[in-house]
C-alpha cells in the first residue's frame, strides 16, 4: 500500500479543488479582493487569451432570506465569497475551475467539447481489485498534500481584514473534511458567544445540491490525483440493512477486538487521524479548525440511542419519501412538513413527512447509527463511510428528480435560510456554484447510478408514477362516474330491447334462431373494452 502511494506521490501531484486557491491566499489578492489566477495554458488570468474566461465582478443575489439568521455582517460566509473576493473568474462555454483550466462536470477533451457519462456502482458489485483500488485511492488522498488549495485558519477579522493572511496546507482528503466543517460551523459572535442556528450545507433547500457538488468535486480530485479518469464513487445501498455491512476489514474497517469505539488494526483506516471534531473548543476560543490531528476515527455502529434511531432506514420509508411531490415547504428548514428534502435529510418522519426533530430518519439515521465520528455534523466526513452514504442519498435525490421532473422554479428563489436561495453561491466553494445549477438530473452533470440504469421496467414505472398519482387522487370520482354510467347504460339498453320486441310483435315460436347451433360453440366470451 505504501509503495503504491509513494509511486503516485512522485508522479501525480495534481491540482485539488476546495476553498481558497493557493494563488489567491496572499495579502495582495485579499486587499484587492480579487481571485483571478493565471491559467498555465496561456499564462493569462482565467485563460482569457484562449477565450476560456475573464476576471469579472461577482453578481450576488439580492433575494430576501428567511428569519433564521437575524444578523448581518458578522460571518465571513455571508454573501459568499464577497468578504474575501468580489472579483473571480467567470468561465465561458464548457470551461470551469478557479482559473477556467478545467472542464465542466460531464465534459472532457482539450476543448471541453466531449460529453462523458460515468456510472457510480454499488460497492458490493465491485470486483476485489476494483474495491481494493478504491480503498487505495482513499488512502492516497489522505496522504497527498493539496497542491492548489489551502484552508483558512482564521476569520477575515483575525486576518486584519486581509493584511495578515492566515492559511495552511492540507491533504486532499482532509481538505474536503474541512470544507464540510466550514460550511456547517457556528457563527462566532465574540467573547464566548456563538450563534448555532446556521448551516450553509444542511437543514434547508441547499442540502441536496450542496452535497451533490461536494461529491462531484471529491470524485474529480481522485480522478486527477490518480490519473484514473474512469473513477467513480461507489455507493452503499443501506435500505433494510440489519447492521453496518460495510464495517468489515475487507471494506471500510471492522470493529476493534478490545475497544468497540475504534476500528480494527487490520484496517489502514485505523491509523487515520480526524480533524475538525472539537466544535465546542473552537467556539470557546472563537477560532476556526486549523486541521490539527485530533485522534483516531471513532465508530461503534448500532450502539446508538435507540429511542432516537431504532434501526437503519427501510425501503418502504424511501418509497414514501419519493412519493412526496413538494421539494420544499413552509419555513424551508428542519421544521418543514411534507417536504421531500426535509424528509430525506431526516428531520421529518419518513412515514408521515411531519417534522419531528426528536427522531432521526433516512439520511440522519445513518449518521446517528454509526455512533462516532459520523454522528457529529461538522466532523462527519472524517469517516470514509461518509462518501458511500452520501452517494446513495444523492441517488435517492436523483430518483425524485426523474420521477417528478420539476422545473428549476421549484427550487426556492427567496426566503430560504441564509445561503440556501436558488441564486446563492455555495459556501465555501471556489470556483463558484449556485444552488440552482445542481437542481438537475445527474446525466446532465456527467454521471449516473448503476441501479437506476438496469431494469427498463423501473424507468418506465417511474415515468408513469406522476400520472398514476394523479389518477389515484381522482379515483373515487372515476369509480362513481363508472357506476352511474353503468346504471344509465343498463336502463337505456333495457328500454331499447323492449321497444324492439314490441315493434316486431311476433311470437317467439315463429322467430328464427339468432344463432345456428354449429356457430354457438365458437363464441368466446371476450369484450372489446
Amino acid at each position: 500500500m505504501s509503495l503504491f502511494a509513494m509511486g503516485f506521490l512522485l508522479v501525480t501531484l495534481q491540482p485539488s479543488t476546495g476553498q481558497f486557491p493557493r494563488a489567491c491566499a496572499n495579502r495582495q489578492s485579499l486587499l484587492r479582493k480579487e481571485c483571478c489566477p493565471l491559467w498555465g495554458g496561456d499564462g493569462s488570468p482565467c485563460g482569457e487569451l484562449s477565450s476560456r474566461g475573464s476576471c469579472q465582478n461577482i453578481l450576488l443575489s439580492l433575494a430576501p432570506l428567511g428569519p433564521q439568521f437575524p444578523f448581518s455582517g458578522v460571518d465571513d460566509r455571508e454573501d459568499w465569497p464577497s468578504i474575501f473576493y468580489n472579483r473571480t473568474c467567470k468561465c465561458e462555454g464548457n470551461f470551469m475551475g478557479f482559473n477556467c483550466g478545467e472542464c465542466k462536470f460531464g465534459f472532457s477533451g482539450p476543448n471541453c467539447t466531449e460529453r462523458r457519462l460515468r456510472t457510480r456502482r454499488n460497492i458490493f458489485q465491485l470486483t476485489t481489485s476494483e474495491k481494493d483500488k478504491f480503498l487505495a485511492y482513499l488512502n492516497l488522498a489522505k496522504n497527498t498534500p493539496s497542491q492548489d488549495y489551502v484552508i483558512a485558519t482564521g476569520t477575515y477579522t483575525q486576518m486584519n481584514n486581509g493584511s495578515n493572511p492566515m492559511f495552511r496546507n492540507i491533504n486532499v482528503y482532509d481538505l474536503f473534511v474541512w470544507m464540510h466543517y466550514y460550511a456547517s460551523r457556528d457563527t462566532l459572535l465574540g467573547g464566548s458567544v456563538v450563534w448555532r442556528d446556521i448551516d450553509f450545507a444542511h437543514e434547508a433547500p441547499g442540502f441536496l445540491p450542496w452535497h451533490r457538488v461536494f461529491l462531484l468535486m471529491w470524485e474529480r480530485e481522485i480522478q486527477k490525483l490518480t490519473g484514473d479518469e474512469n473513477f467513480t464513487i461507489p455507493y452503499w445501498d443501506w435500505r433494510d440493512a440489519e447492521d453496518c455491512v460495510v464495517c468489515t476489514d475487507e471494506y471500510m474497517g471492522g470493529r476493534h477486538p478490545t475497544n468497540p469505539n475504534l476500528l480494527s488494526p487490520a484496517s489502514f483506516f485505523s491509523s487515520w487521524q480526524v480533524i475538525c471534531t472539537r466544535s465546542e473548543e473552537y467556539n470557546s476560543q472563537q477560532a476556526l479548525c486549523n486541521a490539527t490531528s485530533e485522534g483516531p476515527i471513532l465508530r461503534n455502529p448500532g450502539n446508538n440511542d435507540k429511542s432516537r434511531t431504532p434501526r437503519l432506514p427501510s425501503s418502504a420509508e424511501v418509497e414514501f419519501c419519493l412519493s412526496l411531490t413538494q421539494y420544499e415547504s413552509g419555513s424551508m428548514d428542519k421544521m418543514a412538513n411534507y417536504s421531500f428534502r426535509n424528509t430525506l435529510e431526516g428531520f421529518a418522519d419518513p412515514q408521515t413527512a411531519i417534522s419531528n426533530i426528536s427522531q432521526s430518519g433516512l439520511h440522519n439515521a445513518l449518521h446517528i447509527y454509526m455512533n462516532g465520528s459520523m454522528s457529529q455534523v461538522q466532523g462527519s466526513a472524517n469517516d470514509p463511510i461518509f462518501v458511500l452514504h452520501h452517494a446513495f442519498v444523492d441517488s435517492i435525490f436523483e430518483r425524485w428528480l426523474r420521477r417528478h421532473r420539476p422545473m428549476l422554479e421549484v427550487y426556492p428563489a427567496a426566503n430560504a435560510p441564509i445561503g440556501h436561495n436558488r441564486e446563492n453561491y455555495m459556501v465555501p466553494f471556489i470556483p463558484l456554484y449556485r444552488n440552482g445549477e445542481f437542481f438537475k438530473p445527474s446525466r446532465e452533470l456527467g454521471y449516473d447510478y448503476e441501479y437506476l440504469q438496469e431494469p427498463a421496467l423501473d424507468s418506465f414505472q417511474e415515468f408513469l408514477t406522476p400520472y398514476l398519482e394523479q389518477a389515484r387522487q381522482i379515483w373515487a370520482w372515476l369509480v362513481g362516474a363508472a357506476v352511474i354510467g353503468g346504471i344509465i347504460t343498463t336502463v337505456l339498453t333495457g328500454l331499447i330491447l323492449a321497444c324492439r320486441k314490441k315493434r316486431r310483435g311476433t311470437s317467439s315460436e315463429i322467430q328464427p334462431l339468432l344463432i345456428e347451433s354449429e356457430d354457438y360453440n365458437n363464441i368466446s366470451y371476450q369484450s372489446n373494452f
